[in-house]
């Protein structure tokens, strides 16, 4: 059966899953929510006190548009921490935790290549990211109306929740890649959380400082790159966090295929 792997994986951890998805999104809606008291409120006057590179580096340059808001504390702060850990915790597990269980000499027993084990794992992991930016998307779109969203386009909506997505792929994907060359989850989940930290501290930090070439290292960059919620797609932005969670999965893969398992 194809995609066995990858199926058995969701249904097995569909609770885990499902707490990951309905969490995030009632993380995103709750924020979200606060829009219209924060606009019209003495928010912003309070916010327009604050040290210049401070604003820059928190993206609280305009908290009265929708867009503005999302993309500073929504969509700029917590979703895309969630989705970090979402991808850090998932990914340390796919590989790693069954290796440190014994279960990994189990799998690999039966006709399954290390290549395909890995491969629908990360699929599984994917899948998981995806129908976490499908729930965020279609709240927002719930919550348009209600929360005065209505200056971001469905598209804008949609193109932000498909880098959400990718987000957590990439971070997925350091975790499934790292821990299939390690086969240590504490490692994994230590390295990556500490990736994520750095990574969002160079995109946070770097323009205030003049240093916008190195912001370009952050995916976190990537994500937020080009305003998603004002002009929509940003396909090469997109790609580059697509293709970055290709090399890490394809990383961690041939190391995989070379070393011995700890048992």
């Amino acid at each position: 059966m194809h995609a066995e792997i990858a199926v058995r994986t969701v249904v097995d951890n569909w609770r885990s899953l499902t707490g990951w998805v309905v969490g995030t999104t009632a993380a995103g809606v709750m924020y979200a929510s606060f829009y219209p008291q924060l606009a019209n409120g003495q928010m912003a006057e309070a916010v327009a006190s604050y040290p210049r590179a401070l604003r820059e580096a928190l993206r609280m340059d305009d908290l009265t548009s929708a867009a503005g808001y999302l993309g500073s504390t929504v969509f700029g702060l917590i979703l895309p921490l969630v989705v970090m850990l979402y991808g850090a915790f998932t990914g340390s597990r796919a590989v790693a935790g069954d290796e440190e269980s014994g279960y990994l000499d189990l799998i690999l027993a039966h006709p399954v290549s290390r290549t395909r084990l890995v491969v629908e794992r990360f699929a599984a992991l994917a899948a998981g990211a995806a129908g976490i930016g499908a729930a965020v998307f279609l709240a927002m779109l719930a919550l348009r109306s209600a929360a005065e969203l209505t200056d971001v386009s469905v598209a804008g909506f949609a193109a932000q929740c498909l880098n959400l997505t990718l987000l957590g792929t990439v971070f997925g994907g350091f975790g499934v890649g790292l821990g299939a060359a390690t086969g240590r989850r504490g490692l994994v989940l230590a390295v990556t959380a500490v990736v994520g930290v750095v990574a969002y501290a160079l995109h946070a930090f770097a323009r205030p400082l003049g240093l916008d070439a190195a912001a370009t290292l952050s995916p976190f960059h990537h994500y937020l790159a080009g305003e998603p919620l004002r002009a929509g797609f940003q396909w090469t932005h997109t790609a580059v966090l697509a293709a970055v969670t290709a090399v890490l999965v394809a990383a961690g893969t041939l190391r995989f295929a070379r070393r011995d398992i700890r048992t």
